[in-house]
This record gives C-alpha cells, sequence and structure tokens, in this order.
C-alpha cells in the first residue's frame, strides 16, 4: 500500500497539485467568510443578549447537522460546485467563531470597561481598543479550530462536483483504488496539520508577547 501511495505522488504529483490548491482555495474563502460573518455576530450578541439564545441555538443547530447532509440540502439553492461547498463551509465554521468571540468580550473584566468608559470612550474604541485585543486570544482559539475543521471538512465537497482533495479521496472510492484514497486523505490530513502548527505558532508568540508586557 504504502509503495502504492508513494508511485502515486511521484508519477501524478501535478495532479495532487492542483487539487491542493483547489483545496486551499476553497477552505481559504470559507474561513474568511466564517471569520468575518462570526467575528460581527459575536459582538453582536455580546452587545445585545436577548438575541444570544437565538442565534447561538441556530449555530449550534446548523452545527447538529451531517455535514453531507448539509451540502445536499444546499444544492437545490445554489447548485453543485465550489460555490455550495464555500457556502456550506462558511455555514458550518460559524459556531466556534460566534461562540469563543462572545465568550472571549464576555469574560473582559467590567472594571476595565467601566473605566475605559468613564474615560470618555466611544462604543467604538471600547471594542476596538480594549475588548477585541483582550479577547483575542479566545477568538484565536475559536479561529484555529475552525480552521482545522473547515479543511478536513472541504474533503466531503468533492461528492457535490467541487474541487480539492476529495475528488483523489472520491475517484479510489469509486474506482475501488485504496492507494487513491488514502494518498488524498493523508494529503488532507497534513494540511489541517501544518495549518493548525502554523495558527499554534502565532498563538503561542501572542501569549509570550502578553507575558512579556506585563513584566
Amino acid at each position: 500500500m504504502l509503495t502504492e501511495i508513494f508511485t502515486l505522488y511521484r508519477d501524478r504529483w501535478d495532479f495532487f497539485l492542483q487539487l491542493m490548491l483547489q483545496h486551499i482555495t476553497i477552505s481559504l474563502i470559507a474561513i474568511v467568510c466564517a471569520g468575518v460573518v462570526g467575528l460581527c455576530l459575536g459582538i453582536f450578541i455580546s452587545r445585545y443578549r436577548r438575541s444570544r439564545s437565538t442565534i447561538l441555538g441556530l449555530t449550534n443547530f446548523i452545527y447538529t447537522i451531517p455535514s453531507i447532509a448539509l451540502f445536499g440540502f444546499l444544492i437545490p439553492f445554489s447548485g453543485i460546485g465550489n460555490i455550495t461547498a464555500i457556502i456550506a463551509l462558511t455555514i458550518y465554521a460559524l459556531l466556534p467563531m460566534v461562540r469563543n468571540t462572545y465568550t472571549g468580550i464576555r469574560n473582559i473584566d467590567p472594571e476595565i470597561t467601566e473605566a475605559a468608559r468613564g474615560m470618555g470612550s466611544t462604543p467604538f474604541q471600547l471594542l476596538y481598543r480594549i475588548e477585541l485585543p483582550l479577547a483575542f486570544p479566545v477568538i484565536l482559539t475559536g479561529l484555529r479550530n475552525m480552521v482545522v475543521m473547515t479543511i478536513a471538512l472541504a474533503g466531503i465537497a468533492a461528492f457535490i462536483g467541487a474541487g480539492g482533495l476529495g475528488v483523489a479521496i472520491y475517484r479510489g472510492i469509486t474506482t475501488n483504488n485504496p492507494a487513491m484514497t488514502v494518498a488524498g486523505s493523508l494529503l488532507i490530513a497534513v494540511l489541517a496539520l501544518f495549518t493548525d502548527g502554523c495558527v499554534g505558532r502565532y498563538e503561542s508568540y501572542i501569549k509570550k508577547k502578553r507575558k512579556m508586557s506585563r513584566v
């Protein structure tokens, strides 16, 4: 099996490279969209607590839907291909960003925000200069989880006609070629672990920088 996998990588490296670039593109677009929307929703429910249960409940409900079912549900509305994959991945990735943004902001010491208001900070200045910087480590943890999950789930997108490394898995399954299936799966795992390591290093750097600033 290992010999067959390495032979595939050697003989068809251009095929796998193309699939990897497609996978990165689809995942990156979904991550950016989910990051922006999730951050905005997290800020919104931290300001308007009455909406918290509704929005968190909705995102939790979506998160419980099997990913392949969510892909299939969107096909009648947006068809097959990359657009549907990006929409589904964005929706599925919202929960970590919404929850961690809300948690990070709500866990800030109220005395800090009150002091900032007493010094004349506007709501935007309070958010931009105080709340988001203090909540950033928690938000970054949510982003890290969301990135790994999105890269992994993007492999399923091939089953609805999208590109990415899931194409190799799909071809391996339909042609009864285990080496092709494993080759695609391994690349997805390596890509997810590499991205997780990069974000983890940045997270450690931020924590170290914060500790040094307190000394």
